[in-house]
């Protein structure tokens, strides 16, 4: 199989391939670039084309560069004031204690 061959890939992996080089498109990254960026996030998450003939691996498509959601956010939190995180963080506190009172009279 030449380097660059898709044919071991599975549709699921195409779409998703697809997918990926939507959005770094929408972000300004060039066509070619995209399309090689969506395929090593295809590799890297699937460990290569799943259809049979490959290097016999199973056809588990699970989703690991997806599980970076936690790392990589934040930010929205980080861009409001100290003040803003107090008095959510004072409400939740209060909602909290509402709860466990409640439940504790049940």
């Amino acid at each position: 199989m030449p380097r660059g061959d898709k044919s071991k890939y599975t549709d699921k992996q195409e779409r998703k391939a697809d997918h990926i080089a939507e959005g770094y498109e929408k972000r300004g990254v060039s066509e070619n670039e995209a399309e090689r960026r969506a395929w090593a996030t295809v590799n890297k998450d699937d460990g290569g084309g799943k259809k049979a003939g490959g290097s016999g691996r199973g056809k588990e498509t699970g989703h690991p560069a997806a599980h970076k959601g936690g790392e990589k956010g934040g930010k929205a939190s980080a861009e409001r004031s100290a003040a803003d995180r107090s008095a959510s963080a004072k409400k939740a506190a209060a909602t909290r204690k509402r709860n466990a009172e409640h439940r504790a009279h049940h």
